[in-house]
């Protein structure tokens, strides 16, 4: 009765047979209803949750074949520094991706030690500072970085910076790992801000008053307070801002140079593992060396990410969660 009365369904007195039947094919028809929509939302979840592991398996089909089929070693291809794979079927060239692993590595880890000093600082004006009517303002700005496109990144990087860096410092070309480290900092930036004030904002207040009334300054309770206790939701959002980065190909194409070498200086321009998919795929003969080695590579991306996310799972839980269970 209280399903039909959720749905709207107006229910006619049972005083005779005819409203009992009435009734009953009503309520039929509430339940067939809501069981056709717990199917349907149980068909959702099982896809989403089947996506990425069929998505695996697809990549580990396809990227294995560089092992099976051409003889390569996982040696080669992880510290090998000879990329020269034969765009055939019949295989034979080398598969050694070791410049673009390192350079992606150096990159994000470069953009990461750039954006998180001013994100950290931006986390704590927003949650500390400020007040709640400036907070709700400054907010969506910083989050608006989130959806801005990566080729307006990428344009903003090639019209702006790139010039701005050969002028001052001694770049020949302006396109280097140092730029895509810059543009890759800037996108990541809001990632952290964000998640890194949420954690802030979720300490408790009666942990602030308790470290006030013993006698701590305001800069004493966030040093040894407050970021001691949001630190897991930090570190998510150190991880996601990673993941962000080490997945990036466009605005990284257009900034880095995509010269096949290893990031041996700040200078000079690199490729990482997305900017090579995205530049030779489209090109690389279907079911050849060539192909299977840049699926390799896609699968190892996808690997690096999904060890990420699983550390976010089991690192970066609910601070307050952490702190309850313990």
């Amino acid at each position: 009765m209280e399903s039909a009365v959720k749905c709207s369904i107006k229910i006619l007195p049972a005083t005779d047979r005819k409203g009992r039947e009435q009734t009953t094919q009503q309520l039929r028809q509430v339940h067939r209803t809501e069981s056709l929509s717990r199917l349907g939302m149980t068909a959702c979840g099982m896809g989403a949750a089947l996506l990425p592991f069929l998505m695996a398996v697809f990549l580990f089909w396809k990227g294995s074949s560089t092992f099976w089929a051409f003889g390569h070693s996982l040696q080669e291809f992880l510290f090998s520094a000879t990329w020269a794979p034969y765009d055939g079927l019949t295989g034979g060239g080398n598969v050694g991706a070791a410049m673009f692993v390192s350079g992606s590595l150096v990159t994000c880890f470069l953009a990461l030690l750039f954006a998180l000093p001013l994100s950290l600082a931006t986390a704590i004006y927003l949650a500390e500072m400020v007040s709640p009517a400036v907070r709700h303002v400054l907010r969506p700005v910083v989050e608006l970085f989130t959806g801005i496109p990566s080729v307006i990144y990428g344009w903003v990087g090639v019209t702006v910076l790139v010039p701005l860096l050969q002028k001052l410092f001694p770049i020949p070309y302006g396109f280097s790992v140092l730029a895509a480290a810059i543009v890759l900092a800037v996108m990541i930036f809001p990632v952290i801000t964000t998640m890194t004030a949420d954690a802030m904002l979720a300490v408790p207040q009666s942990w602030r008053d308790a470290s006030y009334g013993l006698g701590a300054t305001r800069w004493e309770t966030i040093c040894h307070v407050i970021l001691p206790s949001a630190r897991r939701g930090i570190l998510t959002g150190v991880i996601l801002g990673l993941a962000r980065a080490l997945g990036e190909a466009m605005a990284v194409a257009m900034v880095i140079g995509q010269m096949k070498r290893f990031p041996s200086s700040l200078f000079l321009p690199a490729s990482t593992m997305t900017t090579v998919l995205a530049n030779d795929m489209g090109g690389a003969m279907e079911g050849g060396e060539y192909s299977a080695a840049l699926w390799t590579l896609a699968l190892l991306l996808f690997g690096i990410s999904f060890a990420l996310i699983f550390t976010i799972h089991h690192f970066g839980r609910d601070p307050m969660q952490v702190e309850t269970e313990g």
